[in-house]
């Protein structure tokens, strides 16, 4: 390739951090304030080597094998390996999707908008944007790498040791790196932002799942997935660096191929033929909401497929979840809160409240489409037609609103079908579905809050993301870091009731859905009122 295709890559790079000066230090910090406070909850919620011990037994069980990894060290247990085997694969997903993001966001994206367009009319070479792109991405995953590595070696905990630390962050960043590198060869397959996220989503949740099937079956099978190459560094324990070697050669081979791409098809073009469509539109896509739908189904099928298996992976350990909630004070502390009910009925409680708040995403995803609609200058179309901003703003609402409805329906019953597998006496669906839908009016909640952001200042939607981050914090987390009541007050989660611990508070209920109906009111209000602008 000639030198020339790379022209004023360092331009562009500058140019895609100073666009991206907010999102990636945001994702920096919780990456790593959630893992170095993990970390050290760890140590004291373990106070004890008998405790330690008893946890390790339990990472014997194969379903937490298949969520988590294979156990190693487990006969002399530590908290460097606890840390690494519980946590290391559920970080590196959330590593991947920032990466995943973040080169979609700065390629496919960009050429929708045009932007790239724009961008070769001056002097860059052709493959400027994307070596600029891949940059950021590779300079973003080694400075997590870094600082989660030298963090968690600052944290002065035994038997984290500099090595494992460093091993630890760069296995993060190693994943990040080869996902990263993975959306950018969906970019070139793909015709549009939407079809490359979701691919690149699909390729994630695959490769956790051989992960998983390949833990408990097959060795050879789980060396299929990069999650897979990940957990056989033994972090901790053996300190094995040649999966990180085979995930960046991977990652390099992968990155070369889409730059190889990138020369040789058309801008604002996918490789992949497009499949041919209709050469009418039926009367359901005539209408905004059946729009609105064609344009998110993807999205939609992704995640409900991404919720229900993961409902299905917290049900499998159902089957031993007595002597899981009896033997670890940890668990007991989190789980075990009224003697006279049931244990398992007590996991189904808090299990529901981590999936409701995982269920939001899909829900803001929905709505906040109505943002980048206007942002790429499409909606406006729409609007000169027999279209009103009512109609419009409305059609993502409802499907925003069916869409948190339909996963934690989804979440239930993943739930449910997997322990009902896996017990001898398995709980009525009933209570998994009641300890699910009571979660509904404070998804509204947040559905509300971004339309009233969406209505008065487009550009500050990151906070209905920032806000569901904090919601997950204080309700995840709360019991681990003892965080106080009242911050977990200041999010709607922290008015449901748990059921079956709790009765359903009904008044506390139906305030969260008049909350919601204001907040989205107002939200139409401005919407109504305010200019379209090409930008938020």
């Amino acid at each position: 390739m000639q030198t020339s295709y790379f022209h004023n890559s360092g331009r562009l790079s500058r140019l895609i951090l100073r666009r991206d000066r907010l999102r990636i230090p945001l994702w920096l910090i919780i990456i790593t304030a959630l893992t170095l406070v993990i970390a050290f909850a760890y140590t004291t919620l373990f106070t004890t080597q008998q405790e330690i011990m008893v946890f390790a037994e339990t990472m014997r069980n194969p379903a937490m094998t298949a969520m988590m990894g294979p156990g190693y060290g487990l006969d002399n247990y530590t908290y460097g390996a606890m840390m690494a085997h519980t946590m290391l694969v559920f970080t590196a997903l959330a590593v991947a999707i920032m990466s995943i993001f973040l080169v979609a966001r700065h390629t496919r994206r960009d050429e929708e908008s045009g932007r790239i367009e724009m961008i070769r009319s001056l002097p860059v070479g052709r493959l400027s944007n994307l070596s600029a792109t891949t940059l950021i991405s590779l300079a973003v995953n080694i400075i997590m790498a870094l600082l989660i590595g030298i963090g968690l070696f600052l944290l002065g905990i035994e038997s984290m040791d500099l090595q494992g630390s460093l091993l630890y962050g760069a296995s993060l960043g190693a994943v990040g790196i080869f996902f990263g590198a993975v959306t950018a060869l969906f970019v070139q397959l793909t015709a549009n932002t939407r079809n490359a996220i979701g691919y690149s989503l699909i390729f994630l949740g695959i490769s956790y799942l051989v992960r998983a099937l390949g833990d408990v079956s097959s060795e050879a099978l789980s060396m299929l997935s990069p999650l897979g190459w990940i957990t056989r560094t033994q972090v901790y324990v053996n300190n094995y660096w040649w999966p990180l070697l085979l995930t960046v050669g991977m990652a390099l081979a992968v990155t070369a191929l889409a730059f190889k791409l990138n020369s040789l098809r058309d801008l604002e073009a996918g490789l992949l033929p497009a499949k041919p469509g209709r050469k009418t539109a039926s009367s359901w896509l005539k209408s905004p909401l059946g729009l609105a739908l064609k344009l998110q189904r993807t999205s939609l099928l992704a995640w409900a497929a991404g919720i229900f298996i993961l409902g299905a992976s917290y049900g499998s350990v159902f089957g031993d979840v007595d002597a899981f909630l009896e033997s670890v004070e940890m668990y007991r502390e989190i789980f075990i809160i009224a003697e006279d009910i049931p244990l398992v009925e007590q996991f189904i409680a808090t299990l529901m409240s981590v999936m409701a708040l995982i269920a939001a995403a899909p829900a803001l995803i929905m709505i906040l489409k109505v943002k980048s609609e206007e942002k790429a200058s499409r909606i406006e179309h729409l609007l000169s037609r027999a279209v009103s901003r009512k109609q419009f703003l409305g059609s993502y609402l409802l499907l925003s609103l069916a869409a948190s409805l339909f996963m934690l329906f989804l979440s239930a019953l993943g739930m449910w079908s997997a322990a009902a597998a896996v017990m001898d006496d398995p709980v009525n669906l009933s209570l998994f579905l009641r300890s699910a839908l009571v979660y509904l009016p404070a998804i509204w909640a947040l559905i509300g809050l971004t339309v009233l952001i969406i209505g008065y200042k487009p550009g500050a939607a990151l906070f209905s993301w920032i806000y569901l981050a904090y919601s997950f914090i204080v309700i995840y987390f709360g019991e681990i870091l003892q965080i106080p009541d009242w911050l977990a007050r200041l999010t709607p989660y922290g008015y449901v009731p748990k059921i079956p611990l709790e009765e359903i508070n009904f008044p506390a209920l139906i305030i969260l859905a008049v909350i919601s109906i204001i907040l989205m009111a107002a939200g139409y209000r401005g919407y109504r009122q305010r200019d379209i602008q090409l930008s938020g």
